[in-house]
Formats: structure tokens, sequence, C-alpha cells
């Protein structure tokens, strides 16, 4: 497990053990990054299945089997089964497909809400008028959006759209005088956002005290519209997207291009809006993303359902181009292609093999023992300690807890230890007493009991304290 991955399983386990649904919580400290829906679906994959580890990934499953059965019936709607299989075998083949989909993060997750928000707006602005297809692709919006932020993103497939509609294009439903249909679409956007939103806002009108009224202002203003225009975290310049991950991550899609670009334009003087609401929507997602302060590689992932359906159509008269009377190049092709989805088959299945055990399970079974299964001090920790913790642990603070406060807690409470990386050891206690644990990727980490104290550092009282601990967590099923 990768760190978003400790650190969304470790909340959804922790709803399951608290049962505050509405506000996460990361070790007892209300955790404002993300909203609830995807953890909510890990924790009910746990209950359902009972696997922790194996839950964190059903929903990049679930997304993946939804997308693929997306492009396929949307393929075969908007030209014919040929082009439906196409499509889903292209985006199965895309290196971002398999980046995205084999994590337990919540962009694979929000895939799955964008990829049905896709299919309901395509069913009406292209294959319509069906507003109940319109109106189930905005609900499905709304629910993206309480996963993360973005997702929204369909929406934008209105803009080519209308455009078209006003040039009259081919290919697009016209639908006159609907104009309360159209916001009716808004008020579902609105209802699936609500159906966190509300329970939210009413448990913290009864009861809710300042920490829950930051965490409202953080979920919806900061990691949202601030985030967007300042970030700060992940900068890049505006070409990232361009230069640092199309060229890989959309791969084998790249090597067609210099061949279907010429086509879609062939396509678009034609005046055939499927190409036009397809690509314009390809691309007001890259300029979307490409505008933020911030950038990461799967931001652009959404998009490539789009690219996928706008390529698909195309490809059979370009094999058709490539292999005529070249029945040895024809065979090339259909072996190379095997060998690519037999490589992906195979480094899923090796991957796991070869990653071993989570460092931090290890870590953390070690500290238990070292000290006894004594309350733990955690600084400058990750999600893996809290996640893999098999015994009470106390922090103070995710991004605040300091060396100088584990040392006042111990001193006023004698009998318990402290984990803390190298960095902040030997400024504060005696190293020949220090227990070395072992790596993370982040640092070495050490335990240490009042014993080893140095009386070289002031301690500091800290600002807040929160102790945890797992009544069933993963550290002690695993033992």
């Amino acid at each position: 497990m990768n760190v978003d991955e400790e650190r969304f399983l470790g909340v959804a386990l922790e709803m399951l053990q608290n049962g505050d649904w509405f506000i996460p919580h990361r070790a007892g400290e209300i955790y404002g990054d993300k909203p609830p829906l995807f953890m909510w679906t890990v924790a009910l994959f746990t209950v359902l299945s009972g696997l922790p580890k194996v839950a964190l990934y059903l929903p990049g499953l679930l997304s993946a089997a939804t997308i693929t059965a997306v492009l396929y019936d949307l393929g075969r709607r908007l030209w014919n089964r040929r082009v439906g299989r196409i499509a889903a075998l292209l985006f199965l083949a895309t290196y971002q497909s398999y980046s995205i989909l084999r994590t337990g993060q919540i962009d694979s997750f929000l895939c799955l809400w964008v990829a049905l928000g896709f299919y309901g707006l395509i069913r009406h602005l292209l294959l319509g008028p069906a507003w109940g297809w319109f109106h189930a692709g905005c609900v499905a919006m709304g629910l993206g959006i309480i996963s993360k932020g973005v997702g929204f993103l369909p929406a934008l497939m209105l803009l080519p759209y209308a455009w078209a509609v006003h040039r009259r294009w081919s290919g697009v439903a016209l639908m006159p005088g609907q104009g309360w249909r159209w916001v009716l679409g808004l008020v579902c956007v609105l209802g699936g956002c609500a159906f966190w939103l509300l329970p939210l806002l009413a448990s913290i009108a009864h009861g809710g005290g300042a920490a829950e009224l930051a965490y409202l202002n953080e979920i919806l203003l900061r990691q949202t519209a601030a985030r967007y225009t300042n970030a700060w975290d992940h900068r890049e310049p505006f070409w990232y997207f361009f230069s640092s991950v199309i060229p890989k991550y959309w791969l084998p899609l790249l090597l067609v291009l210099p061949w279907t670009i010429p086509a879609w334009r062939r396509q678009l003087r034609k005046h055939d809006g499927r190409f036009l609401v397809l690509l314009g929507w390809v691309a007001l997602v890259l300029l979307f993303f490409s505008l933020s302060s911030g950038k990461r590689k799967l931001y652009i992932f959404p998009a490539l359902p789009g690219l996928v359906l706008a390529i698909a159509p195309l490809l059979p008269w370009l094999l058709g181009r490539w292999f005529r009377g070249h029945a040895t190049w024809r065979k090339m092709f259909i072996i190379l292609t095997v060998v690519w989805f037999s490589l992906w088959f195979l480094r899923g299945v090796v991957e796991p093999f070869k990653e071993g055990r989570n460092p931090h399970e290890t870590l953390m079974a070690e500290a238990a023992e070292v000290t006894g299964g004594a309350e733990l001090a955690l600084v400058q920790w990750r999600e893996g300690h809290w996640l893999f913790a098999r015994q009470p642990i106390v922090h103070f603070g995710f991004a605040r807890s300091t060396t100088e406060n584990a040392l006042f807690w111990m001193r006023q409470h004698p009998g318990t230890f402290a984990l803390l990386p190298e960095t902040g050891l030997q400024r504060c206690f005696d190293v020949g007493k220090a227990r070395k644990l072992g790596d993370t990727s982040r640092a070495r980490w050490y335990v240490v009991g009042g014993d080893a104290d140095n009386r070289k550092c002031e301690a500091a009282a800290p600002d807040q304290v929160y102790r945890f601990a797992w009544s069933h967590g993963l550290g002690r099923t695993s033992r």
C-alpha cells in the first residue's frame, strides 16, 4: 500500500469503529482533505468481505468494469458493435487505466461517477433526447463531487454540444424549449451532493463545535477552490500534462495520433457532432486541469474515455490501411496485442508478491513487542503507523506532533514510549538507550522510553492530545 491507500483504509476502518460517518477521522483527529463517499464504500466492502485489504481495491475494480461496459455500449450505440469492442479494449490497453484502477485511491473511485455521468450525458446529447439518462448522469456527477470535488467534469461536455447545436451539426440531439428540464439537471447534481452534505450540516447544527465548523470550511472551500487556484502541493507548469504525463500514460493511444488527427479534421469538416463533443470534452478537461497550479499525473484520467471513443471508430479504417496486402504484419500486430495484455496481467499478478509485506506493519508489530503493548506517542508519523498499530497510540496532530510534545507526554505519563524518526532522536534522547526498529521509505524509526530522556530538551505542552486504539484493526487481526 502507498500512503494514500493506508490513509483511506484507515479512515474507513475508523468509521466502522467509531460510527461517525459524516466527518472522517484519522486516529481521532478530523481528516478534512476529502469527502467521505470513497471511505464509505471501502467500509461497506469491508463488512461484506471481512477482508479490509481486499475491500480497499474493490471500488477500483468496480470502476474498471463499469467504464469498460460504458465504452462498449456507447461505441455500439454511436457506431456499431465492432467499434464498441475496440473502445473497450483500447481503454483496457492504455497504461493509465492500469496505473489508476489498480490502486485503492479516491481517483480510481471518482472515475466510476465520471463514467456514469459521461454515459448519461452522451445518451442524451448524442443519442437522445433521453432526459432520464441526462438526469441520472447529473446525479452521478453529484455523487462524484462528494467523492472528489471534480466529479462535475462531464458537464463540460455541454459547451461543445451547445456549439454543435448552434451550428446545426449532425449527430447531436436537438431539444428546443426544454429549459426547465435542463434546470432540473442542476437540481439532480445538488441532490447527489445532498446525499452527504445535508446530514453533515444537520449533524453540525445539532452539536457541532469549532473543529466541525473548521472541517466544513476546509472541505467546501480550501480543498476545492483554494486548492485549484493556489495549490500548496504538486505545483507544476501549465504544460506538465503534455510534456510529462500524456507521452507515457496515454500509450499506446498516442501511437495512432499521426493518423487519427487528420481523420478527426476530416470528420469535423463534415460537421460530425459526435467527434466535436467527444474531442471538445477531452480538450476542456485537459485545459481545466492545466490551468490549475497543482497537478498530478492521475488528474487527467477522466478525459481518457472520451479520447478512446474518438479513436475507436477510426481504428478499423486505420488497420485496414496499414495491413492491406501485408498478412505478416497483421499477424505481428495480433501477437503484439496479445503480448501487451499478457504483460499487464502478469505484472498485476507478480507485483503484490514482489512488494512483500507493508513495512509499517512489520515496524508496528515490533514496536508492540518492544514496549509490551504500552501507550505509544507518535512523532512525525505516517498513516501506516496508525493503521497497523497494535497498541494504544497518542499523538498531537498529524502535522504538528513534535519530539518536544512527546517528551512532555512521557514525563507526565511514566511507563509510556515514543516512536520517532532518527532526525528527532539525538537532540532529546540518549541514542544508546533507543531501540532501532527499522526503515520505511521516509525515515529510520526508533522507540524510546522515559529512561532515554537526556534532559537536554525543554518539553513543550501540546495544544491538543489525541488518544486512539483499534478494537479490531489490521494490526490486531494480523497477529
